[in-house]
């Protein structure tokens, strides 16, 4: 199995649940690592792939819905599909606002968790691949001078580059060639590519 195989985390306290879950995903081909408490799995080591967490609402130290608080203030990302035997409407829909896939309910078909799992491996894996992207461009961006960045923010609102020297005080072959630098620079390949880039940025850019 290679190491960006898509796992499936399962903290549940009960043996028999953890047994049943790790089967059924064992005879699909999908690799399982199963916990009986919370703490247990954040203490390990977890593969850097793909992954959904089947999480008990109920556990023995940290609740379910306390560990999706932590991860979420951790800036851990991994889909979470909730199961539970003791399940309520509030309960539920405290869990889906703070993100959860899916709330389940003991007893549950093995067929809806499949599925459930298959949705939340593939909005990881989108999810990841987006971060890295974005990873990218802000390193792309950390390249940028002062000047550039400057240049850049008048770029993308549409201003000629004789409007920018004006706005900066340079001249407008400085402007330009801090232009040329910021296409470079920001792999955009036109000015509408730029904007493209540049507003995929904006949540993660440092406001001023």
């Amino acid at each position: 199995m290679s190491d960006d195989s898509p796992t499936v985390f399962v903290i549940d306290d009960d043996p028999l649940i953890r047994d049943g879950v790790r089967s059924l995903f064992g005879s699909v081909g999908v690799r399982v690592l199963t916990f009986g408490s919370a703490r247990d799995f954040l203490r390990s080591t977890r593969p850097d792939a793909p992954a959904c967490l089947v999480l008990d609402v109920r556990l023995p130290d940290l609740s379910g819905l306390d560990l999706q608080r932590e991860l979420r203030e951790s800036g851990i990302h991994i889909p979470i599909i909730f199961i539970t035997g003791y399940g309520d409407i509030p309960m539920s829909v405290e869990a889906m606002k703070a993100g959860a896939v899916e709330f389940l309910t003991k007893p549950f078909r093995g067929q809806d968790l499949l599925d459930a799992v298959q949705g939340a491996i593939a909005r990881d894996r989108d999810a990841r691949h987006e971060r890295a992207e974005i990873a990218e461009l802000r390193q792309c961006f950390d390249t940028l001078s002062r000047r550039e960045r400057e240049v850049l923010d008048r770029v993308v609102t549409g201003l000629l580059n004789k409007q920018i020297a004006g706005e900066l005080g340079i001249s407008e072959l400085t402007v330009k060639t801090h232009r040329a630098h910021v296409m470079e620079k920001m792999r955009a390949e036109s000015l509408a590519d730029l904007v493209r880039i540049t507003g995929r940025l904006r949540s993660v850019l440092p406001r001023g």
